[in-house]
């Protein structure tokens, strides 16, 4: 069997790489779209005095999960303010960078509802215009900085748009450790934990192939060893370099498999219950373990790989795990009840995601 893996995002990796965007945006215009702590940490101004007169618009109110009636205001500001931008450069998680995707894609109109309506549809568009992407994780876990894909909510529908064109890749992703030094421990855990998800829901995949394996696996064993270290000491640099590297192999592994049935699930989660994405996605990997396991003799080499012969220990090694950072496993404590959990679950089975579970 031929096997294919294809990822086009030059990576810079590193302590101190962010200093790369001036080289990258030298003689171009740049809008920064960034978290709104960002400037009280100092990192606007940093990123100021890097690039410069290259910068000419900054966007630094993103919110967590961009919601339509927050991006709406954003993107046409946008397109009518900054339209010349030549890069967007994305400093912060996956919801700045997520917004970064979106308002990269332009429309005829330079209006959001004709995006939405685009998305509406399902169907892949040829935007009418796009900028480059420069994506700078702040946390280790997202991933979003070498896929294609965001996730773009709206509350009030209780729904969500899921974007990935061939132009929302981006051009260049810069991973630099020392942004993760201020992270709180939650965050920390939240994002690590969905790094874990990334790399699993690879593994259990039906586009899963050996190139995605071998990023999963070592992105898998890195985060079991590294992240109970990190929680108990967050201002190591070495733990933090140890799990940014791990989160962009896990980023890697399902840039090519997308996610699978623990994202299916999570976003119920979010949408009805406001679990952290983080946490929605991983909570759920002992159970659907066991749903793949027997599935694949190729997938449950992987398994054993990473967790042993044993099924039910491995369940157990990961529900552990999932204890020891503070993450409850079981549906019942998030206040669902066991209807909503077997409805939930057969609903994410069908979702495109759920479609990508080797079980399903």
């Amino acid at each position: 069997m031929t096997t294919q893996f294809s990822n086009p995002v030059r990576t810079y990796v590193g302590p101190g790489s962010l200093k790369e965007i001036s080289g990258l945006a030298a003689n171009k215009k740049v809008t920064l779209v960034t978290f709104p702590e960002a400037r009280g940490l100092g990192l606007v101004a940093h990123i100021q005095s890097l690039l410069g007169d290259s910068l000419i618009h900054i966007v630094e109110d993103v919110q967590p999960n961009p919601d339509v009636s927050y991006l709406k205001a954003v993107y046409e500001t946008f397109w009518q303010q900054a339209r010349d931008s030549d890069i967007v450069l994305a400093v912060g998680g996956g919801s700045a960078i997520d917004t970064a995707k979106a308002l990269i894609v332009g429309t005829q109109t330079g209006t959001f509802q004709e995006l939405l309506d685009l998305l509406f549809t399902g169907k892949a568009f040829t935007p009418a215009t796009t900028k480059s992407l420069i994506a700078v994780p702040t946390t280790a876990g997202t991933g979003s900085e070498v896929t294609p894909w965001a996730t773009i909510w709206d509350q009030q529908a209780q729904k969500k748009y899921s974007l990935h064109l061939e132009q929302t890749w981006p051009a260049v992703a810069i991973i630099d450790p020392e942004l993760m030094l201020t992270v709180p421990e939650k965050v920390t855990v939240s994002t690590g934990l969905d790094a874990l998800s990334h790399a699993l829901e690879s593994i259990w995949n039906v586009n899963a192939n050996p190139i995605s394996d071998t990023f999963a696996i070592s992105a898998v064993k890195d985060i079991l060893t590294y992240l109970p270290l990190l929680q108990k000491d967050l201002g190591n640099i070495t733990l933090r370099s140890k799990m940014a590297l791990a989160a962009l192999k896990a980023g890697m592994a399902f840039s090519n498999t997308k996610t699978a049935l623990a994202h299916s699930i999570s976003y119920e989660m979010t949408l009805r219950h406001g679990l952290p994405h983080g946490i929605a996605c991983s909570f759920t990997l002992p159970y659907v373990l066991g749903l793949a396991w027997g599935c694949d003799p190729a997938r449950d080499q992987v398994f054993e790989t990473l967790f042993g012969p044993d099924r039910l220990q491995a369940q157990e090694t990961l529900r552990l795990f999932l204890l020891s950072v503070g993450v409850k496993t079981e549906f019942a404590d998030y206040g669902v009840q066991a209807e909503e959990q077997d409805a939930m679950i057969a609903y994410a089975m069908q979702g495109a995601r759920g479609k990508n579970f080797i079980a399903a």
